[in-house]
């Protein structure tokens, strides 16, 4: 049975993959597999800039805003959802469009085996955690895993607490078992990573941070306000619309912690994917070039 094509579009936050991927999967007649850990989420939908019902309509898209906040949603269970939709869609080419590393990388090359953790460890960082807040987290992981550390977001306390329970089990760091033997897969893999300038990039995010508070942000956070305890509610901009909705930060603060927030994942998003395998790079306004790089890849392939 001949291969399908699984097309990777990656790169930072804010660069422009959800308008490139509707382009290319109309072009070649695909769909898109979501690879943002979180548009998942239905309830969070202008603070993660997900695609609005206009971009859903023009291509079919995949693990969009189908789980909820409350649901306990891990890497391992997008793997599990992911690589039956490549294997049963009717479509020979396949794109994976998003920002969340991990996310990719346990598509295309499967979840590294980890030791196993105790319960006595598990409950001991989950503690501190509680009692010392995320920046605990943050300081424990750079000691003991300043790899793992330059790339993780470093808002997220649940990849945190996995990170540093591994760290402590094992006695030596998360990211050395992050290099386990690659999953044989039954599709072809293209790899591209969107990005451009440092400054065009923080300029295109400073904009976008404006556009979604003008789209309602502020308000769909003071929704979820009462659920912001949740981890999926602990991510950059919702943290900041707590605060001002807590009356903590005024919202001309808010703003610009968001965006400098955002800046600093979208830097770490960029050490992820340089330090992966065979992405070639392409500008955002190059989509006639990406076109041609594909159909020149899929032609080699035959």
């Amino acid at each position: 049975m001949k291969k399908k094509n699984l097309i990777v579009i990656a790169g930072p936050t804010g660069i422009g993959k959800t308008s490139i991927g509707i382009r290319l999967a109309k072009y070649f007649k695909s769909e898109i597999l979501s690879a943002d850990s979180r548009q998942i989420y239905k309830e969070m939908e202008i603070g993660t800039a997900r695609p609005d019902k206009t971009e859903l309509s023009q291509v079919k898209h995949h693990l969009v805003g189908h789980v909820s906040i409350h649901e306990d949603y891990n890497v391992a269970k997008f793997e599990n959802e992911a690589l039956p939709i490549i294997e049963n869609s009717s479509d020979n080419i396949i794109f994976m469009v998003g920002g969340t590393g991990l996310f990719i990388d346990a598509v295309l090359y499967g979840l590294d085996e980890f030791p196993i953790v105790s319960e006595k460890t598990r409950m001991y960082v989950r503690s501190e955690f509680e009692k010392k807040g995320i920046l605990w987290l943050q300081e424990q992981i750079k000691s003991q895993d300043t790899t793992y550390y330059d790339f993780v977001d470093l808002n997220n306390p649940q990849r945190l607490m996995r990170a540093l329970e591994i760290c402590l089990t094992a006695g030596k760091p998360y990211s050395a078992f992050r290099k386990g033997i690659k999953k044989e897969r039954n599709f072809n893999v293209i790899k591209i990573l969107i990005n451009e300038s440092r400054a065009a990039l923080y300029e295109k995010i400073n904009n976008r941070v404006m556009f979604m508070l003008e789209k309602g942000w502020l308000e769909e956070a003071k929704k979820l306000h009462p659920q912001r305890y949740l981890n999926a509610l602990n991510t950059v901009g919702y943290k900041e619309l707590f605060e001002v909705i807590d009356k903590k930060l005024s919202l001309a603060l808010a703003i610009e912690k968001i965006r400098r927030n955002t800046r600093r994942y979208a830097k770490r998003q960029i050490t992820w994917f340089n330090n992966g395998e065979n992405y070639i790079c392409f500008d955002p306004y190059d989509v006639a070039g990406i076109i041609s790089y594909i159909e020149n890849s899929l032609k080699n392939q035959k």
